[in-house]
């Protein structure tokens, strides 16, 4: 029997889909019945992901969404889509005395400005259809201060703030704009942060532990699918509880 979270027939763009919570979307809303069109810049990993897509109806473009002209390419060859998670970003973990600006435009551009433009550029380009969602991956450091977390935080808070702005613009044509806030999630890049004793600090304000991808890619596929046709310009926390302290 079909639920209102299916999402047969329905075509999803999913960026940063190599690896962690990106792979896990796609895998999560390739079981659902979604077609997937994975977007990333490791073109091996990518080609991991898409075996692991139940059917072969799945795309992938290797990309490098900071260079405009990438993102030109890959929308100009996009088919028309039902939705977009934006799952591409990066951490950085820095005090403040130790900020540069090349620090801030780093951070700043892979997880603020390439989600925004390619937003842009995919409504510009009149490929996301009407009654579709987009979903922004923030972060629950949006919400909360953590010492070292300030360029990830700042960004990621511009990202819920523009959420409720894209998602008014957008909301005659019936496409819904989303954010979503995880707290510490078990991916990859865990294992990327020098700062060990902050993690294992951070891990013990999550009452109910560490999340798993499958947690954040669950709450994509509630927000691409027609159980939340009612919900847009929302920040959905999910963060085991990290916040309720």
């Amino acid at each position: 029997m079909k639920t209102p979270f299916d999402l047969t027939g329905k075509t999803i763009l999913v960026t940063g889909a190599s690896s962690g919570i990106g792979r896990q979307t796609c895998i999560s809303i390739a079981n659902m019945g979604g077609k997937i069109i994975a977007s990333g810049r490791n073109e091996e990993r990518l080609k991991e992901t898409i075996t692991m897509l139940p059917e072969d109806k799945h795309k992938m473009f290797k990309a490098d969404l900071t260079k405009t002209s990438e993102i030109e390419e890959m929308v100009n060859d996009l088919d028309k889509i039902n939705g977009v998670v934006h799952c591409a970003g990066i951490v950085k973990l820095l005090p403040m005395k130790f900020y540069t600006k090349e620090y801030l435009r780093e951070v700043n551009e892979i997880n603020y400005e390439v989600p925004v433009l390619l937003t842009k550029t995919l409504h510009k380009k009149r490929k996301i259809l009407n009654n579709s969602s987009i979903i922004f991956i923030s972060s629950i450091m949006s919400q909360v201060g953590k010492i070292g977390q300030g360029l990830y935080a700042g960004t990621k808070g511009a990202l819920v703030a523009i959420t409720k702005v894209i998602a008014l613009e957008l909301a005659a044509k019936n496409i819904r704009v989303n954010c979503i806030s995880p707290g510490l999630v078990k991916t990859p890049l865990i294992d990327l942060i020098t700062f060990k004793k902050e993690i294992e600090e951070n891990i013990k304000l999550h009452p109910l532990g560490l999340g798993d991808p499958e947690d954040v890619a669950n709450a994509c596929v509630y927000l691409l699918s027609d159980a939340s046709r009612w919900i847009t310009g929302t920040n959905l926390i999910i963060d085991g509880g990290y916040c309720a302290q």
